[in-house]
C-alpha cells in the first residue's frame, strides 16, 4: 500500500510519454508546461505521466524519481479533459478543409475563366495561283 495519497495519486498515473525539457518548459499536446524546478534539466529527456481528465497539470519524472508538478498556465484554472483537446482539434481541421476546399473551388473556377485556352478561328490559307508561263526544268 502507498504512505499517502499523493503517492496513490501517481501510481494511478498510467498515462506516460516521454518529452525533452526545453529552455521555456515541456511542450505537449500543444500546450506548454513550466515549472521552476525544470530549469536544472534543459536538454534532458523525462518522463511525464498525466491524468486525461485534467491536462492542467503533469508530472514528470527524471530517471524514475518524481521530480515535479509542472502546470499548464492556460489549463490550470480549469479542467479540460484529453477528449476534449481533441475534439477541439478534430472540428478545426474540419473547419480548415472545408474552408479549404471552397477556396480551391474558386482558384479552380478563376483558373478555367481566365486561363481557358482560346479558339482561334483561322482561315485557310489561300491556295497559290500556278504561273500560266511554262517553265523549264533547268531554270
Amino acid at each position: 500500500m502507498p504512505l499517502s495519497m499523493a503517492q496513490l495519486d501517481l501510481l494511478l498515473l498510467t498515462v506516460a510519454k516521454t518529452r525533452r525539457v526545453q529552455q521555456d518548459g515541456i511542450h505537449f499536446q500543444n500546450h506548454r508546461y513550466m515549472d521552476t524546478t525544470l530549469a536544472s534539466f534543459v536538454k534532458e529527456e523525462v518522463l511525464i505521466r498525466f491524468d486525461p481528465a485534467d491536462m492542467g497539470e503533469i508530472h514528470v519524472f527524471y530517471q524514475d524519481r518524481f521530480l515535479c508538478r509542472a502546470v499548464c498556465a492556460e489549463l490550470s484554472d480549469r479542467k479540460v479533459t484529453l477528449k476534449e483537446i481533441e475534439k477541439a482539434r478534430t472540428e478545426r481541421r474540419k473547419q480548415v478543409r472545408a474552408e479549404l476546399k471552397t477556396r480551391e473551388a474558386l482558384v479552380n473556377r478563376y483558373v478555367e475563366i481566365h486561363h481557358a485556352p482560346k479558339t482561334v478561328v483561322t482561315e485557310p490559307a489561300p491556295v497559290e495561283a500556278r504561273p500560266k508561263l511554262k517553265r523549264y526544268i533547268n531554270d
